[in-house]
């Protein structure tokens, strides 16, 4: 195998291993994205770890962010919750932060 190869070869396990993180960081920010929101919604014990649930499923309505934050959003405003766009997206990064260094850290 040259030289060539074997940096292609490199480049597509750590293409590989940085979209599995992607992945993982992203369910993970869902699930504390949903406990946050459920705690605002005044739920609590299964009916929190459900609606994560929710939240996490909702990210695979498509691609990107968006409908989890429709998600999100849509729940607050009918659990009548005042949360402004700006302070859930800011959630969103603040919580994507905390779930790469859970996984970092073997959490």
């Amino acid at each position: 195998m040259s030289t060539f190869d074997n940096r292609e070869k490199g480049f597509e396990s750590k293409f590989a291993h940085d979209e599995e993180l992607r992945f993982k960081a992203t369910a993970r920010r869902n699930k504390l994205l949903g406990l946050w929101a459920a705690d605002l919604l005044g739920l609590s014990g299964e009916q929190a770890d459900a609606y994560a649930k929710e939240v996490v499923r909702a990210d695979f309505e498509e691609a990107g962010d968006e409908d989890v934050f429709r998600k999100i959003r849509g729940d607050l405003d009918k659990g009548h919750v005042e949360q402004s766009d700006h302070q859930i997206r800011r959630t969103m990064d603040e919580l994507m932060h905390t779930a790469i260094d859970q996984i970092q850290k073997g959490e």
